[in-house]
């Protein structure tokens, strides 16, 4: 039998060296969050585990850890049957469940037993998140960052992307959040990731790195809709030279009609995401949005929105909040197009020394 077991800081330095890495959890574990890379392999699924669950207070545990055991062997020869069989002997995966017991135990014993070159994570998921957790200030802080600001509908996100289509290396917190960072910002038909699954995932892009080479990132609050940044990046982000972007408001409107078309092709969607500034803004401004909404005139809306909530107090917060601000480099943008966002990423990355050779 080969099996061995690493502490959760070696299998964090080691992950990139594994043939696989096998997360032996329950899929609503593994959907809440999981290693970078991990396969699910349940060793008891959502509802086996709370028919065992159910035998163990009811009955005993005797009669609860008999039905578990068949259940468990099932599932991983079903497993073995569908994932392993076309694995060579060199094949050496990493396996982990929630503390490191006895689903992966159970799962590392056979496919050791089978000769595969089998290592588990002592501790398991919640030994690796605390390593994990601990080693993400590192990964913060050992990078250089460009922050991207400007007005919401400024093209921060369009130039983020255009930067990252260029060559640049690019953290883009908001599609990792699921969420386009403002009270409206919700996407519809997708789920935000748990905190957990976020910082997983942030942790995970920003291993992939290079220190030698700036990040580019938009500027962002504390928090991503329900996301919240790691203490780390925020302070790193906040200290370090902007970019100011700058789009006429006729093309800032447009555009914010293209990246929220529920704007338009759900309009109640719409006027629902608009109650959640009624303690802002009052219920005689919201109620005269809807209407207008209603009416089929949702530019006015976003117009209105622009220069009445997002726009007032803007450069002051972002002042407040990023210290070089006043220092940024300018990156006018003519129109939304993306001729005029690749010209406005070469400049930026041209400005920065970094700009990627066409070869």
């Amino acid at each position: 039998m080969s099996v061995q077991t690493v502490d959760a800081s070696d299998a964090l330095a080691r992950l990139h060296q594994f043939s696989a890495v096998i997360d032996a959890r329950s899929e609503s574990e593994y959907a809440h969050d999981r290693l970078p890379g991990a396969v699910n392999w349940p060793s008891l699924r959502d509802d086996e585990r709370a028919r065992v669950g159910t035998l163990y207070k009811q009955v005993n545990p005797f009669e609860a850890r008999k039905l578990g055991a068949a259940l468990v062997a099932r599932n991983i020869a079903s497993h073995i049957e569908r994932e392993a069989m076309d694995k060579p002997k060199g094949w050496q995966p990493l396996i982990y469940c929630w503390r490191g017991g006895q689903r992966s135990g159970a799962l590392a014993l056979v496919l050791g037993q089978i000769g595969f070159r089998v290592t588990l994570i002592e501790g398991g998921y919640k030994a690796f998140r605390q390593a994990m957790r601990e080693d993400l200030p590192k990964q913060a802080e050992r990078l250089r960052y460009r922050v991207l600001c400007g007005p919401t509908g400024s093209g921060k996100t369009r130039l983020l992307h255009a930067l990252r289509d260029a060559g640049a290396q690019v953290l883009d917190l908001e599609d990792l959040a699921s969420h386009r960072a403002s009270v409206l910002g919700l996407i519809p038909g997708r789920p935000q990731p748990s905190q957990k699954r976020f910082e997983m995932l942030v942790w995970e892009t920003l291993r992939g790195f290079d220190p030698a080479r700036p990040v580019y990132v938009e500027a962002e609050s504390k928090k991503v809709g329900n996301c919240t940044l790691p203490d780390a990046l925020i302070g790193a982000m906040r200290a370090s030279p902007c970019v100011r972007v700058e789009l006429p408001d006729d093309e800032r409107v447009a555009l914010l009609l293209e990246d929220y078309p529920f704007f338009v092709t759900d309009p109640d969607f719409f006027g629902q995401r608009l109650d959640t500034l009624v303690a802002l803004r009052g219920h005689a401004v919201i109620d005269g949005w809807r209407a207008l909404i209603a009416a089929g005139q949702t530019e006015t809306v976003v117009r209105e929105l622009l220069a009445r909530h997002y726009d007032p107090g803007y450069a002051a917060s972002t002042r407040r909040n990023f210290a070089q601000f006043d220092q940024a480099l300018p990156a006018p943008l003519a129109d939304r197009s993306a001729r005029a966002l690749a010209r406005a990423a070469t400049a930026i990355l041209q400005s920065d020394g970094s700009a990627v050779s066409a070869d």
